[in-house]
């Protein structure tokens, strides 16, 4: 087991794809050996961003996405023929990059954290961690991001504290168990396939 502490201070910043925002880079993956790091080399995204006005998605051909609502409420996602409903904080939707999308919001200003991956390339799961508790933990690479105020958790008998808007990350080469002591976390996590 690695750890890592990712502090907030530490992320970068950068438009979206379609330059209708900005996103906080929290942490990421290429393909090895990438001379440069782009949408094209991508493996693995995790990140968060404000949505402050309606709009539309970017288009991310080949790109499976995962996303949730941390702050503020009411984000509806249509699609052509389909609606993803994130009106209430804490919703997983899973849609992908192909799809055009655009947002709406009802109740104003929303912040979400999105979990994106190279289709074929890796699996994702992206849980919110409301309640303490214990949950089993693939091996792969984990998240632990505290959304609002510090978030207390045990991993293999040790215990570790995610500052406010920091993020716990987690390398495993075996399966283990995670249990939130206190606190609101998002868990994030990645297999790589192959």
């Amino acid at each position: 087991m690695k750890t890592m502490l990712l502090k907030s201070e530490d992320y970068t910043r950068s438009p979206w794809k379609n330059g209708g925002g900005i996103f906080t880079d929290i942490a990421d993956a290429h393909r090895p050996g990438t001379a440069v790091k782009n949408w094209d080399s991508l493996l693995w995204r995790f990140a968060s961003t404000p949505i402050v006005a309606p709009g539309p998605f970017s288009h991310m051909p080949g790109i499976d996405r995962l996303q949730m609502v941390v702050g503020g409420r009411g984000l509806v996602l249509k699609a052509p023929g389909q609606e993803f409903d994130e009106r209430e904080p804490f919703t997983t939707v899973r849609f992908t990059g192909e799809m055009e999308i655009v947002t709406e919001l009802e109740a104003g200003p929303v912040e979400v954290v999105n979990l994106m991956a190279r289709r074929g390339a890796a699996e994702i799961e992206l849980v919110a961690l409301k309640e303490p508790g214990e949950r089993p933990l693939p091996a792969g690479t984990h998240l632990v991001y505290a959304v609002s105020g510090d978030c207390s958790i045990r991993l293999e008998r040790e215990e570790f504290v995610v500052p406010s808007s920091g993020t716990l990350k987690i390398e495993l080469s075996a399966a283990s168990r995670l249990a939130l002591m206190s606190g609101l976390a998002v868990l994030g996590s990645i297999q790589l396939v192959g």
